[in-house]
């Protein structure tokens, strides 16, 4: 997709975000899968993070790029995502999978926007029905959570 084709951002740009989720890619640790995967996320201020996965011989314990992400996120002082894609080891845009999409709700809420590989998508098109923070409230005596500075 060219540059004109994409949506304009209010910083950077979808091309420089999928550049920088490719960079990420080249860094997975996936020596089990062989499937390394990028991706690459703008934050409500501006900032631009990445995350790339990083498996383990117990297979269950890999973390997929959307965790490192998110840790790059909350390690950098927290915020919104605003802007997400990943990518695969072809450099082709993929789709999250569902705990990675559970990670990007808690961390960008329904109006994060996703580059998938059929276009452009809020989350709340891609998990409709997802579970975050406020549905702790809904049960009396369940820990009620509070996120920084919201």
């Amino acid at each position: 997709m060219g540059e004109a084709e994409l949506p304009v951002l209010p910083h950077g740009s979808w091309n420089e975000l999928k550049a920088a989720a490719v960079v990420a890619m080249r860094m997975a640790y996936a020596p089990y899968s062989g499937y390394p995967v990028g991706a690459a996320a703008y934050v409500s201020d501006g900032r631009l993070i990445t995350g790339c996965n990083v498996e383990n011989a117990s297979t269950g314990l890999g973390l997929c790029a959307e965790c490192g992400l998110v840790s790059d996120l909350v390690r950098g002082g927290g915020g919104r995502l605003t802007h997400f894609l990943a990518v695969n080891g072809n450099e082709d845009i993929i789709v999250p999978c569902g705990r990675c999409r559970q990670l990007l709700y808690e961390h960008g809420g329904t109006e994060l926007q996703l580059w998938m590989p059929t276009g452009f998508m809020r989350l709340a098109e891609v998990m409709p029905y997802g579970f975050g923070p406020q549905d702790l409230g809904l049960v009396p005596g369940a820990v009620k959570v509070e996120k920084n500075g919201e």
